[in-house]
């Protein structure tokens, strides 16, 4: 039997989407199912009629923030999918990290039947859960790609163990913080701290934190406008005395913070470590202004997350997370990484 036969035969599909709950059942579990050991995914017929006609698989990427530097990274690796698999791809999401307008453009595309696979990378777990049980019920193959949202009705997940990535971070944190930590403070920055991948982060980090004697202080929010996020970064490290150590939650309130880091000129004196790789960011290592970062490989998660849709459909493969790791990049090692802007 082809895997478009096998997908044919599964159980007709609801078409109306009006009628659909949006409440979440439960998470997906890897092998598709919804927890429960009931196989209830149903192919939408209008999924299946386009396999059948062998017309190019319509598979979106909806990122929280398109405007962020780490988003381009993600493009390039969905295109590079997109071109090899021969499917039609893009990438869509609200300026600013809107959780409303992110909700409301997935609404449509489901309504429109105007996609064959979904990724969506949340503004907020909680607002993006319903749409995403509502994808899912509608027939769409659905999977979260760099922001988790493992309480949902998500198929599967491609990108980094945010709480381990978060762990990790502090771990490597204390190593390069000088002298006595007793009585001293970490600074933690983030440019959303109402995201779940910043809630996921920081939770690692405290538990990476933990015994340090360190008073942790944040995540402050920076938001993602340059000039504002180092406003922010300044005004909160003039309050702040006896700092061992600065964090960036994620790629720009990184940038943020080295840049004051850098124009304090505290450097030999603070510790820091970031997120992401951008240009700017191997500038800070290079200088050694910033520590290290952590690169999660965001071209590989916009890779991963065409192929993992393209499988699912194209093959008779269940859907599996994918974990694009977490990689400790300091000036030993720079020069053999990949900078993802």
């Amino acid at each position: 039997m082809s895997p478009r036969t096998h997908l044919r035969n599964l159980t007709a599909a609801t078409t109306a989407v009006a009628a659909l709950s949006l409440s979440a059942c439960g998470a997906i579990t890897a092998d598709g199912t919804d927890g429960t050991g009931d196989d209830s995914f149903t192919l939408a017929p209008y999924i299946q009629q386009r396999l059948d006609d062998d017309k190019p698989l319509r598979i979106k990427l909806s990122y929280h923030d398109p405007s962020l530097a780490f988003a381009k990274p993600i493009g390039s690796g969905m295109k590079k999918a997109g071109k090899e698999l021969g499917d039609d791809v893009s990438l869509i999401g609200p300026t600013g990290g809107d959780a409303g307008k992110q909700v409301s453009e997935i609404q449509t595309l489901i309504q429109q039947q105007a996609v064959d696979g979904l990724a969506v990378s949340s503004a907020s777990s909680d607002a993006l859960k319903p749409v995403i049980s509502q994808a899912y019920k509608a027939g769409i193959p659905v999977i979260s790609f760099n922001t988790d949202n493992p309480d949902s009705q998500q198929m599967g997940f491609v990108g980094q163990d945010l709480e381990a990535s978060g762990k990790n971070q502090a771990e490597e944190l204390r190593k390069k913080i000088k002298g006595d930590t007793n009585g001293k403070s970490v600074i933690v920055f983030s440019v959303d701290t109402g995201a779940g991948w910043s809630h996921d982060r920081f939770n690692g980090f405290k538990k990476g934190m933990k015994d340090s004697g360190l008073k942790i202080v944040g995540p402050v929010n920076v938001g993602n406008e340059p000039n504002s996020a180092y406003n922010t970064v300044e005004s909160t490290m003039s309050g702040q005395p006896d700092v061992a150590a600065v964090a960036g939650l994620d790629c720009c309130s990184t940038t943020a913070a080295a840049k004051w880091v850098a124009q304090s000129g505290k450097q030999d004196s603070i510790a820091m470590g970031g997120f992401d790789l951008l240009t700017q960011t191997s500038e800070y290592i290079d200088r050694g202004v910033l520590d290290f970062t952590v690169s999660q490989n965001p071209a590989e998660q916009g890779y991963q997350a065409v192929k993992t849709l393209h499988d699912f459909l194209t093959e008779e493969t269940k859907i599996t997370g994918v974990d694009t790791g977490a990689q400790i990049i300091t000036r030993d090692n720079l020069a053999d990484a990949t900078v993802e802007d």
